[in-house]
């Protein structure tokens, strides 16, 4: 019974994933590379190919050679919305769906929705939009993508607030990185056809330096890069396929040690297309009446990024943290085990010695890959 229960809910998935509509993303490494522009001339193109194409959502930033590029174009009215006594617009997602054109071009990826909205992001809507059958083509800046916050943030010193989980970027069935120079971006900034001209000599000494733009532009090609090849192998039998990989992310109640552990190891799961799971072991010492409560808040931050994430919670009470760890190795399957570089003085790595040693002697022998993520 349990096998046809099974079968019959596999049955559904594939019907319903064949139901969905299809998602474009276009990925640019900062504002102004032109994934607007080449979104509306993507428009005209299906439109003269007889596609019933409209336009949900677009920011055009006043930019006159994107506005110029909306005229003419099928536009979906937007939603109307009164939030601390102004008069708001967004995306009207009812509208969208109740019209069920074929195509329909939604800007702005990462965009939090004005409060009272139906859901709270843009990307949400998005998905809803999907699940109706409708194809949506959209846009994100490579600083937008979750697992990135924290290399983003070391780059340029901004954490950006506005961010999508890594699994909607997975979601999409073509992502392009639309693609200039440092040197061609500059000059479109310096020429005004990015900001007003109020904006541009604060943006040239923050996000728009030279070095900033170049490693931006590095996480943009990598992510499109690696979305391309988990296509590949999805899609294109291979004569070899790469390692099956499983992932465990193991955290403390460190908040910052705990953040840095779940973006990188969701980045590298992301990268081998594989399954993952985060473990926090509770020890006597953190037990509910014992933990600090900011470090519980902290924890419960943690646990809600991870799922966001694309990670499996585990948490378990043991007071032994080795065995915890190999347990969960031998029952999940896993086969490679990530941890935070350690924060402890000298008395502490002394006394923390055996047992890190027999985890990685445990680890070893099991076969199973540790990295230690600074």
């Amino acid at each position: 019974m349990e096998e046809f229960k099974k079968s019959a809910q596999e049955f559904l998935e594939l019907i319903k994933k064949a139901r969905r509509g299809k998602f474009k993303i276009y990925i640019g490494m900062s504002a102004g590379v032109g994934k607007t522009y080449r979104m509306l001339q993507e428009t005209h193109a299906l439109l003269r190919n007889g596609i019933d194409v409209k336009i949900g959502y677009i920011e055009t930033h006043n930019r006159q050679e994107t506005q110029a590029l909306l005229e003419g174009l099928p536009v979906i009215p937007r939603r109307k919305l009164f939030y601390r006594g102004k008069e708001l617009e967004e995306l009207d997602v009812d509208a969208v769906i109740n019209l069920r054109p074929e195509v329909v071009v939604i800007d702005e990826l990462a965009h939090s929705n004005i409060q009272g909205s139906k859901n709270e992001k843009r990307w949400q809507d998005i998905m809803d939009i999907l699940d109706a059958g409708i194809n949506v083509i959209s846009a994100v800046n490579i600083q937008h993508i979750e697992s990135l916050n924290d290399e983003v943030k070391a780059i340029t010193g901004v954490e950006v607030k506005e961010r999508i989980p890594d699994s909607v970027i997975a979601q999409a069935d073509e992502v392009v990185n639309i693609d200039l120079t440092a040197d061609e971006l500059i000059l479109r900034l310096k020429e005004g056809r990015i900001y007003q001209p109020g904006k541009i000599e604060m943006a040239l000494q923050n996000f728009f330096k030279g070095d900033h733009i170049l490693q931006l532009r590095e996480l943009a090609l990598k992510e499109v890069a690696s979305q391309v090849e988990r296509k590949v192998e999805k899609e294109v039998k291979k004569e070899y396929n790469k390692k099956h990989e499983r992932f465990l992310a193991c955290i403390s109640s460190n908040a910052k040690t705990a953040k840095t552990v779940i973006r990188k190891t969701a980045r590298l799961a992301n990268y081998y297309n594989s399954k993952w799971y985060m473990l926090y072991v509770q020890t006597p010492a953190e037990s509910a009446d014992k933990i600090a409560l900011d470090k519980q808040r902290h924890l419960i931050n943690n646990f809600k990024l991870a799922t966001e994430l694309g990670a499996e919670i585990i948490k378990v009470e043991n007071k032994y943290v080795t065995g915890e760890i190999m347990d969960q190795c031998e029952k999940r399957k896993i086969t490679t085990v990530c941890i935070g570089k350690p924060h402890m003085n000298l008395l502490k790595i002394m006394l923390a010695t055996n047992l890190f040693n027999r985890l990685l002697k445990e680890l070893t022998n099991n076969e199973i890959d540790l990295v230690i993520l600074s």
